[in-house]
């Protein structure tokens, strides 16, 4: 595909998500930052257009904002959200991200399964390591039984697995769905999703 018919299909698919709410992994960490902390710094891997942050901005948050995809932080500057200024866009894979120091929250909605398995492995002991205590992850995974497991460059776990991956971990939502339906770009799947939250023990 030419770079400019990437961009229109990703334009595209951004145009589908535009209006959609904040994913709910998401609001479940930020309530449970009580009371919020001082000057409040998360990283949203795999950012999209924006869709988390614009709620990650509401709440009073400044967010490094993470994509692979050049369209996505092009649709994200073209959203022109009033506190712009507290965003840091980042054109990067998730797994090439150094996770910087101060960030209390690190959101991944539906992105982390895009990296192969060692990648993934290895961004998910990054992530245990170096949230700060009373730190939170947020996201979604993948497991076994969804119907683009055995894509190459992506990573699906069974249950076991992914709770050995957050072991260290305080788990305040691990949730495992399974449902038939269309993905943003019309396409029929069944999905099998771990939604979590999970919580760096300490004060």
């Amino acid at each position: 595909m030419m770079e400019n018919e990437r961009s229109a299909d990703w334009a595209a698919y951004y145009q589908q998500l535009r209006d959609r709410p904040p994913r709910r992994t998401l609001l479940a960490a930020l309530d449970r930052f009580d009371p919020l902390p001082s000057d409040p710094l998360a990283l949203d891997l795999g950012c999209g257009d924006g869709r988390d942050v614009v709620e990650l901005l509401r709440r009073g948050w400044r967010v490094i904002a993470v994509d692979a995809e050049p369209e996505a932080l092009r649709q994200l500057a073209a959203r022109k959200l009033p506190s712009a200024d507290r965003i840091t866009p980042v054109l990067a894979r998730l797994e090439e991200v150094p996770l910087p120091l101060g960030v209390q929250l690190v959101n991944s909605s539906f992105a982390m399964p895009l990296c192969e398995p060692d990648a993934f492995r290895g961004l998910c002991a990054r992530i245990r390591e170096h949230l700060p205590a009373s730190g939170r992850f947020s996201g979604q995974w993948y497991g076994k039984r969804d119907s683009w497991f055995g894509r190459p460059g992506m990573t699906f776990l069974d249950r076991n697995e992914a709770r050995a991956l957050l072991d260290g971990l305080e788990l305040e939502m691990f949730e495992e769905e399974e449902s038939d339906g269309v993905t943003p770009r019309g396409n029929a799947k069944h999905w099998h999703i771990y939604h979590i939250v999970a919580r760096k023990p300490g004060p």
